[in-house]
């Protein structure tokens, strides 16, 4: 979270698009499907993949070009083969719930930690000698299908350097959003009304001074223009809501992939 000063609307809500839309990332994006038996069809697991967050830097690879093909400097490529069996083959299982599948089967849940980065090219080499860590899913614990004995899934990636316009899995943020930071201003509450406006705000904008008892406004920050201290008849010409009109409180919250000091940073760049 961070405040940015002295701006219009128009840029502010520009560099919001940008975090969101514009700043590079790699996600899979072609999927071999060499066997898939399980019961999510092949269209849904390929999208289910895509939507699996990389942690590989996108700074270090090329945008591939429309028709060229898959390369060290623009791609990345992953293998996945998950085949689920009886640990006991021939015994007859019956499972109350699905907390009993680890018991009697091999490999029941196809996670992300399954995915094996298969090197292209030189990338082995390059990678261990300029210090890049090993390109894996971000967590390894997404939960990608369910399997029962016979069943099998065995499919190539390949991921590709994008940016969220095209694409949401390319999005580096959960989410990023800004709001005008609010205005308070109070005429002359003492007392009785000073101790009911303070109750009456449920975030815990306003105080009382010690002398006089006179309410305050203690943290304006915390105000969600809930309207709660207007709403009764006495406070209304006495409590004044607006906004700041050029100071804008921005929250940002990655997916992991970038920091969000790094993406705030690479969309002012």
């Amino acid at each position: 979270m961070f405040e940015m000063t002295g701006i219009e609307p128009p840029l502010a809500n520009a560099l919001r698009r940008i975090m969101i839309a514009e700043i590079p990332t790699m996600a899979i994006e072609k999927v071999e499907m060499w066997q898939n038996t399980s019961v999510i069809p092949d269209e849904n697991l390929a999208h289910r993949m895509g939507l699996v967050p990389i942690a590989a830097d996108p700074r270090i690879f090329e945008f591939r070009q429309e028709g060229k093909p898959f390369t060290a400097e623009n791609s990345l490529r992953f293998r996945l083969h998950v085949q689920c069996s009886k640990k006991v083959p021939g015994q007859p299982v019956v499972l109350n719930n699905t907390e009993d599948e680890e018991k009697h089967f091999n490999n029941p849940n196809v996670y992300s930690g399954d995915l094996v980065w298969v090197p292209v090219g030189d990338q082995e080499a390059r990678f261990a000698r300029d210090g890049i860590p090993r390109p894996k899913p971000l967590l390894d614990d997404i939960l990608i299908a369910k399997l029962r004995p016979g069943q099998e899934i065995e499919m190539e990636l390949i991921c590709e350097k994008g940016i969220g316009k095209t694409h949401a899995k390319w999005s580096p943020v959960c989410t990023a959003y800004y709001r005008l930071m609010p205005v308070i201003e109070l005429q002359n509450i003492k007392g009785a009304d000073a101790q009911e406006l303070k109750n009456l705000c449920p975030m815990g904008v306003f105080d009382i001074e010690d002398i006089g008892k006179t309410a305050v406004v203690k943290n304006a920050a915390k105000c969600t223009t809930c309207r709660e201290c207007i709403r009764p008849d006495k406070f209304k010409d006495r409590v004044y809501l607006g906004k700041q009109k050029d100071v804008f409180e921005f929250t940002v919250e990655s997916i992991g992939i970038y920091k969000p000091e790094e993406i705030v940073t690479e969309a002012i760049s």
